[in-house]
């Protein structure tokens, strides 16, 4: 079974048939530039609440020098007109998040969801690289955001990395294993994460199986659901509730998520009620943590407005290519082979060709939840 899936048909409505293309255009840009948005961790204020609200919102906002911190030693831009951007969910088990982590209150962090979106020239079509937390790497040596240098570790877990060194190591390990240059990094937090699934008024998916995982605090019978932002943290986290229980499962499920929320996300009326929306960008900016080139609402609008044009039906979204570790069941290891695959048509700005996931380990949780 292939880790390989493509979202779903473009987003369409109704109407006669004089006007339908236009509509459907509209009504597609509209759902797609929420999506950005809600991706980014922004909604984009229009021309409507200068000064204060600006304000409010850009003192929102958290940013992370990685240029800086990580310096020369890294891989050349490439200058074909693409991007690389790292997204990742933390699970911190501090503040608000210890509930939502289910772990000790002890300070740390990791990286509970990792994905590399790589935007193609044009930014008309994007892939999504999804990283298995549970993956083993040779993690190199790193500087952290406050200047405190890391050894490096081989075999390390790839989520440490961040409770490593935070961010700044999250991006050199990625650059490291990969050989591409990160362009940008965005993270959003448990309870950011919860809160944006509540503003946008829940998703609806359909489950093929009852999913019940106490660990992540979700019960869900066969059939159809609309998650509120608990529920839906505990979809995208659980993996002992569906496939083999690994984290390939899980990000399975993640996938499934997006691909609901592609499609549903043209029913959300935020770009007509100036409430709604300002509380979206509000929950937003304060979930958002981002590189310091992104670290401005003005620089975070930019950025959101040039994903508009990424129809659901030309985003393909793919499991890093590994292989269970025969020695650890609830580990993975990098299929360097396959996976060179991927980096490489990337970094030459070309679709990522169906044999770089095939024959990999995938989770079998393919097909439980669906939007």
């Amino acid at each position: 079974m292939s880790a390989e899936s493509t979202l779903g048909p473009g987003i369409s409505g109704s109407g006669d048939k004089r006007p339908r293309h236009r509509g459907k255009r509209r009504r597609r840009n509209k759902a797609l530039r929420v999506m950005a948005w809600t991706a980014a961790g922004v909604v984009v204020l229009g021309g409507a609440g200068a000064g204060y609200v600006y304000y409010k919102l850009n003192g929102n906002i958290k940013s992370v020098d990685i240029n800086q911190a990580l310096g020369t030693d890294r891989p050349a831009k490439v200058d074909n007109g693409s991007e690389n951007i790292l997204v990742l969910g933390s699970d911190s088990r501090s503040g608000a998040n210890k509930k939502l982590g289910g772990g000790v209150d002890d300070g740390s962090a990791r990286s509970d969801t990792a994905m590399i979106v790589h935007v193609y020239e044009g930014h008309k079509k994007a892939s999504v690289v999804s990283i298995p937390r549970d993956t083993l790497v040779d993690r190199p040596e790193c500087t952290d955001a406050k200047g405190g240098v890391h050894p490096a570790e081989s075999g390390a877990m790839f989520n440490s990395a961040y409770s490593t060194g935070g961010a700044t190591c999250t991006v050199k390990t990625v650059e490291s294993v990969t050989g591409l240059r990160m362009d940008h990094y965005l993270e959003v937090d448990f309870t950011g994460f919860q809160k944006l699934i509540d503003e946008l008024g829940g998703v609806t998916v359909t489950t093929t199986q009852a999913i019940n995982d106490p660990d992540s605090h979700l019960d869900l019978s066969a059939g159809t659901h609309k998650l509120n932002g608990d529920e839906a943290l505990g979809l995208v986290r659980t993996r002992h509730g569906v496939g083999d229980g690994s984290d390939l499962g899980r990000i399975q499920l993640q996938q499934a998520f997006i691909k609901a929320l592609v499609n549903q996300v043209k029913q959300i009326g935020v770009l007509t009620n100036p409430t709604k929306l300002y509380a979206l960008a509000d929950t937003a900016t304060k979930s958002v943590t981002t590189d310091s080139d992104l670290g401005s609402v003005n620089s975070l609008v930019s950025f959101a407005d040039g994903l508009k044009g990424i129809s659901a039906s030309h985003m393909t979204m793919v499991t890093m290519p590994v292989q269970y570790d025969p020695a650890n069941p609830n580990r993975v290891l990098l299929d360097k082979t396959k996976a060179q695959l991927v980096w490489n048509a990337l970094k030459k700005d070309q679709t990522i060709p169906k044999t770089a996931t095939q024959g990999t380990a995938t989770g079998k949780a393919a097909g439980v939840v669906s939007g």
